[in-house]
């Protein structure tokens, strides 16, 4: 199966995935309440979170199943590992369950700002969250072994059918059936649970015969534990990362404005769906050639797929950026939303747009097995972040905890690409500086303000949206100049073409 033709089904599948949940974002915020939303927000926060109990296993499945494809693995010992993970998902998705509907009062109580919600409620929601982040999470297990299996065309088609399912579902459960918040996450339950009976019945079909039954192996465990080791400690650190912000808001902060900040993560956030389609289609590659020793293939694989990478997310995080307030006014219709998050939205998708760029390099660690470079950054990065959050955000609000995500990451593009390409690929650095982070960051960023400067402010949400297209389909067209890769890419596919044209 070809990369590119992975990577194009996960942004058609993971693309759509994304657009119905920020589609649909506002109509629960209509429907439901700003602060009632905040509780969404709080879902959102919990399914993050329960990275800690995956132990690095799902990131070590996905490269185990790659390495299946290039011989490592018997059909016996990727059926044992597969079903020992199984037997340790479902147990700590049982396990989660039991702590969610214990310390659900807690939660409504003690820890949430609630001004307007009965904490009664409340309570009863966390509760309904528990199974459903469990079930979302179990998930995980068999999309990620899809994944590794470079099985992404049938499972983005699934992905994006369910999603459709579980969005517009809710959506409609809320609108025309039951417009409280107990609805909305009884709907997400069973379009999880339905999830996971499909994928698990395609990663069944899809594994070679064995000659007897899967079963829990802990030989097969054990032979993934270093990674999985270096994997879950890294997972650790990420979560502490990337959540720390939305804790402490969530506890310093009223649930209003903690859904404010939510809102406009959500809209940062669709650059994660813009970078991990690519990341799901690659790292199987890479992990492939590492495994097959093919130095050559894993360096052109490398960095043409950073170079795509960057004329894919670099638009979209400068749209973002520099027109914040038309984004937000075009997404939510709000002006009032609009002047209280835009600026919010400014900060995190440059910091998300950082963090993208990385996203390569550090699949490239892990296709070789390395995982202590992410641990020690990390971990200085905690040290610095979560103090940082604390201090910010009493004294600058949401504003605060925004900037301080931006700072951690980009710190992360300027140091951590340097010692990841001199361990591994020393001649590729600055190749991958220049073509991939520093020539289109430079391109988009002056056609970006320039943009800016010319067109004037909306007032009107269709106004907002012609500018936000007009924006957008110039930045796209600057990277297709400014990328060499795209550049060669491009012409690859219409030469082609124009000699059909001129016979």
């Amino acid at each position: 199966m070809s990369v590119g033709r992975n990577a194009v089904a996960n942004y058609i599948g993971q693309g759509w995935a994304s657009v119905v949940g920020v589609i649909f974002a506002p109509l629960y915020v209509r429907v439901l309440g700003v602060e009632t939303y905040g509780l969404i927000g709080v879902f959102s926060v919990l399914l993050a979170w329960m990275s800690v109990f995956d132990l690095g296993l799902t990131p070590t499945l996905n490269r185990e199943m790659a390495r299946l494809r290039a011989g490592a693995h018997t059909p016996e010992s990727i059926r044992d590992l597969l079903r020992s993970l199984e037997v340790i998902y479902t147990a700590i998705a049982a396990l989660v369950v039991v702590l969610v509907w214990m310390g659900a009062p807690w939660l409504a109580h003690g820890w949430l700002n609630v001004k307007g919600l009965e904490p009664t409620l409340v309570t009863i929601a966390v509760r309904i969250m528990g199974f459903v982040v469990a079930s979302r999470w179990l998930e995980q297990v068999y999309r990620t072994a899809l994944q590794g299996m470079q099985d992404q065309v049938w499972a983005n088609g699934a992905q994006a059918i369910l999603a459709t399912l579980r969005w517009c579902g809710s959506y409609i459960v809320i609108a025309f059936v039951s417009p409280t918040i107990t609805a909305f996450f009884v709907w997400q339950g069973l379009s999880s649970v339905a999830s996971v009976v499909v994928l698990r019945a395609r990663i069944q079909r899809l594994l070679p015969l064995a000659a007897r039954g899967a079963r829990f192996s802990r030989p097969a465990l054990a032979e993934v534990r270093d990674f999985a080791r270096g994997m879950f400690v890294t997972s650790i650190l990420t979560l502490l990362l990337t959540q720390s912000d939305k804790l402490v808001i969530s506890k310093l902060l009223p649930l209003s404005e903690f859904s404010l900040y939510m809102l406009a993560s959500v809209l940062a956030g669709g650059l994660l769906q813009l970078f991990t389609p690519m990341n799901t289609a690659v790292y199987p590659r890479l992990t492939e050639q590492v495994a097959l020793a093919d130095h050559d293939g894993l360096v052109g694989t490398y960095h043409l797929a950073c170079e795509w990478m960057s004329a894919v997310i670099i638009p979209a995080g400068l749209l973002l950026s520099v027109f914040a307030r038309p984004v937000m006014l075009a997404w939510t219709g709000d002006p009032l939303i609009t002047q209280r998050a835009a600026p919010l939205l400014a900060m995190l998708a440059l910091g998300m747009l950082c963090n993208g760029l990385m996203n390569l390099p550090y699949m490239l660690q892990l296709a070789h097995g390395w995982t202590s470079l992410a641990v020690r950054t990390n971990l200085v990065a905690v040290l610095l972040i979560v103090p940082a959050m604390i201090f910010a955000v009493p004294r600058f609000g949401a504003a605060g905890a925004a900037a301080a995500w931006l700072a951690l990451n980009a710190g992360y593009l300027a140091l951590t690409a340097h010692f990841m390409h001199r361990r591994l690929l020393p001649a590729s650095k600055w190749r991958w500086y220049r073509d991939a982070v520093l020539l289109p960051l430079a391109g988009g960023a002056i056609v970006a303000v320039a943009i800016r400067l010319v067109l004037p402010e909306p007032g009107s949400r269709i106004g907002a949206m012609v500018i936000v297209a007009l924006a957008a389909a110039a930045l796209y067209a600057a990277m297709g100049i400014a990328i060499p890769g795209v550049r060669r890419s491009v012409r690859s596919v219409i030469r082609p073409v124009l000699r059909v044209a001129a016979r």
